[in-house]
This record gives C-alpha cells, structure tokens and sequence, in this order.
C-alpha cells in the first residue's frame, strides 16, 4: 500500500533476451534489444534495468518478485506475455516465464497470456488461446500487432475479431494492447491506438486497455479514451517519466484527468525493465499539476481519491479483486 492506497501493478514482465534465446536469423530482435538499452543511457533513468547486461539475461521469478514486492509497497501485479514470438529460439517463452511467475505467486500475481494471429497462424493462435485461458489461468491477454514483415489490424474481423469472440467464449473479458513506443524495426503507424475504435464499438462486453498512452499517438489515445465508455489507459513506463522529465508527465495527467477521468486510468511500472517501482511510485504520490497548467489548460489538481482509482482501485474492479479482502488476504500471511 502507498498512503493508504492499494497499489495493484497493471504491467511487470519476465523477460529472455539472452544471445542464447534471440533467434540468430533475427536482427530485429537484437536491434530492439539494443534500442531499450540505448534508451535507458541516453535518458538516464536512475533506477533503470535497462543496461545491455539487464537486458541480455534471463530473470528469474524469484529476482522479478525481490524487485516488485519487497519493498512492501505493491500489493499486486499481472504479469503479462509480450508476444512478439519470432524474436525467441524458445518461441514460447514469453507465456512460460509469465505463468511461472504466476503459479508460484498465486496470492499476488495474476497471469495475462498473449497470442499472435500471425504466429504461427489464426487457427494456432486461437488453440494456443484456449491453451493458455482453461489450462494456465490466463485472466486477460495481450496483444502486439507491429511486425517487421507488415503486421495486423486490431479491426480485422478475419483476423482479430475471431480472437476477441473465443476470449468472451472462454470467460476473459479484458484484452490489452501494446501501442505506440515501437521497440523493433517494424514501422511506428502499425501500432497507431485508432483501429480499436471499431472492435470497442463491435465488442461492448471487453474492456480495452490501450499501454504506453500509444505515444507518439497522444491525442488519438485520449480522443479514443475520451468516448469509448469500455477502453481504459495503462500509464505503463509513462509514470515512470517523472524522475527525468516531470513536467511532460505533469502535462500529460492534467490532460488525462480533464478528458478521460481518473477512473479510465492504471498504474503500471512495466518492471524490470525501469527497476524497481518505489522510486516511481514515491514521485506519483508527490506529484501535483502545477497552477500555470491548471490556469492555461484547465486541468484539474490530482486528488488523493485520484491517486488511490489510478494505483490500484481502477484495475481492481476491472478484474473483479474484492480490495478489502485481499488486504486481509495479504495481512494474514505477512
């Protein structure tokens, strides 16, 4: 808990970019790789994982759980698979080390899977679904939809929408989506937030959680967020802006609040890859939105009851966690 507040991660990941897991064949892999390290050196994130060493190893269930929940802050977390398959010698290591995480964490850790109807095809997409959903407990899955080689539509009703029935088949009412922020080769307008407009409209009974606010797609993602009552917004590494440029983050939450509400909106630490959350976590519960962007803009000032919606409270009722009683859950075994 922070301040009261539970703290209900939306995003961590166990990652395998090992030389030894990365397919030789497969420069994008290694370029992507490479990219997040690069990335982390050139915006100096004090707490970051994201060294070429971090990166090119394999993290164990124990060392991502050290780092999650030690600290005492984070009550909850979903790991979720990033099912990006043809990167991976071991193709299915993403959901494997997902699951383990989950299965050994049972009490705080949920598992979200993830498919590809591109690998190796729809029909083993959609068995690989059911695989993960009825035999390893999958309580959401995840979707990426750039490729090197093209991609796919999230509103391609061959495609994607016979995913999204077999998910409300199957008793899973919340799929997620990794848009913007384009950590491969693949070109950045394939992960645009706009073709979820229409499956948000197709599919009322899914709840849509768009990550990474689609950046560079800003205003596409609260214009969508904004009308569409069923798509939610994971902040997933855009909180974590605030120990290097707090005044874009401070920005970009006033907008938030003002057009989507702080209902629509969950904290996510996408950890390892940026360290351990506290340090994030800690400059959220400081954070305010300046007079100057509330006067110029509108926006309104964060409320605790704000803070309390967006770290946890929102992502618990989106999946059905009785807060209350998991807290009792948690004390007991403390």
């Amino acid at each position: 808990m922070l301040n009261g507040a539970f703290v209900f991660d939306n995003s961590i990941h166990l990652h395998d970019m090992s030389d030894a897991n990365l397919r030789s064949s497969r420069d994008d892999a290694r370029a992507a790789r490479d990219h997040l390290a690069s990335l982390g050196a050139a915006m100096g994130w004090p707490t970051a994982s994201m060294t070429p060493e971090e990166l090119s190893r394999r993290w164990s269930v124990e060392e991502v759980h050290h780092l999650v929940f030690d600290d005492g802050i984070t009550d909850m977390a979903m790991t979720q698979v990033v099912p990006i398959f043809e990167w991976y010698e071991d193709f299915l290591s993403p959901v494997e080390l997902q699951h383990a995480m989950a299965e050994r964490y049972p009490d705080r850790v949920m598992f979200c899977g993830g498919v590809d109807p591109l690998y190796p095809d729809l029909a083993g997409a959609l068995r690989q679904l059911e695989h993960q959903i009825v035999e390893l407990g999958a309580r959401s899955i995840k979707f990426y939809n750039g490729h090197v080689s093209g991609g796919w539509r999230c509103d391609d009703r061959e495609l994607a929408y016979p995913l999204y029935q077999r998910c409300l088949e199957l008793g899973v009412d919340v799929v997620q989506f990794h848009k913007g922020f384009p950590f491969g080769l693949m070109n950045v307008e394939q992960l645009m937030p706009n073709d979820l407009q229409a499956p948000a409209r197709d599919f009322p009974e899914l709840t849509f959680i768009i990550h990474h606010l689609s950046l560079p797609y800003f205003e596409e993602t609260v214009s969508i967020a904004s009308r569409f009552p069923n798509v939610v917004l994971s902040l997933a590494s855009n909180l974590s802006g605030l120990l290097i440029e707090p005044r874009q983050v401070q920005k970009q939450m006033g907008r938030l609040l003002r057009d989507v509400g702080a209902e629509k909106l969950l904290w996510a630490s996408d950890a390892p890859l940026l360290g351990p959350p506290r340090p994030y976590l800690e400059a959220f519960a400081a954070m305010t939105i300046p007079e100057d962007l509330r006067d110029g803009y509108g926006y309104p000032q964060i409320t605790q009851e704000d803070r309390a919606l967006i770290l946890g409270g929102n992502f618990a009722r989106i999946m059905g966690v009785d807060v209350d009683a998991k807290r009792r859950e948690l004390e007991a075994v403390a």
